[in-house]
């Protein structure tokens, strides 16, 4: 009878710390689900004449918030050239 409640007992910390430990990392995935996502990069932006821009792009929950152009950071490719970054790529900036 005494080794049943040893390991009812056992059982039931364990139990409960596993439930406090599921409930700490939740809480923590939400707080960090909650705070704005705030970055920045650079991205070549090219227009229908292959004139292309190099940009300083700051992000922030994925809406830009400062574009700026980088001085010098110019290059005009002929009229055959053809980006090759992928659609996504090439149209998404945050």
């Amino acid at each position: 009878m005494e080794k049943m409640n040893k390991k009812i007992l056992i059982f039931a910390i364990l139990f409960l710390f596993i439930l406090m430990s599921t409930a700490l990392i939740l809480s923590k995935n939400l707080t960090n689900f909650n705070r704005p996502a705030i970055f920045s990069h650079t991205k070549a932006i090219c227009n229908s004449t292959n004139f292309c821009i190099d940009y300083e792009i700051h992000c922030e929950n994925e809406k830009i918030t400062k574009m700026n152009p980088i001085t010098g950071a110019v290059v005009q490719f002929p009229s055959t050239w053809q980006d090759p970054r992928d659609n996504l790529t090439r149209n998404k900036n945050c």
